[in-house]
Parts: structure tokens; C-alpha cells; sequence
């Protein structure tokens, strides 16, 4: 028998805004994840500047969940809107 789930209420904080990105910067260490999100823009073909707006530190359980949940909705965006096709890029910034 499975215990009865808590009812969650969700609020904003004040501070709270959301942000664009497209880029992300992962940083591993033994005790957890940052999210880096910034904004990608080329100011000359051979200059290209990531702007860093906001990092998010999760517990590797979290991490997980997180990859789960987009793993979902990837797959029933694709099923809805076609493949998403990515071009190989480098990693960006240190894993430690």
C-alpha cells in the first residue's frame, strides 16, 4: 500500500524571473550539478560571446529526476513536432 502523496503548493518568490537561454554549461563534482544557463551571440564570425545569467546547483538525485522528466518531454515533442537534430559540439567549460 503506497502512503498517501502530501499536497504540494507551489509559489514564486519575490525575486523570482525567468530567463532565455541557449546555452548550458554542466559542472559535476562529487556532490552535485551547476546548470549554468547564458546567452549565446556572435558578434563577428570569428567572435562568439556566452553571457552567464544564472546557475543552478542540484544533488546528483535531482540531477537525475531532471533527466528523466526532459528525457519525457523530448520525446513527446519529437512525437509531436518531428526529430531534433543537434550539430556535434565540444563540451564548453571544466568537468571536475
Amino acid at each position: 500500500m503506497n502512503p498517501a502523496q502530501p499536497k504540494i503548493h507551489l509559489t514564486q518568490a519575490p525575486d523570482y524571473h525567468d530567463i532565455y537561454s541557449n546555452s548550458v554549461q554542466i559542472r559535476v563534482s562529487v556532490w552535485d550539478f551547476l546548470l549554468i544557463f547564458g546567452r549565446v551571440h556572435a558578434e563577428t564570425p570569428e567572435q562568439v560571446n556566452v553571457v552567464n545569467n544564472a546557475g543552478v546547483y542540484l544533488s546528483p538525485q535531482q540531477a537525475k529526476a531532471l533527466w528523466n522528466i526532459l528525457g519525457q518531454n523530448l520525446a513527446q515533442y519529437e512525437q509531436t513536432f518531428g526529430t531534433l537534430a543537434l550539430e556535434p559540439q565540444p563540451p564548453k567549460g571544466p568537468v571536475h
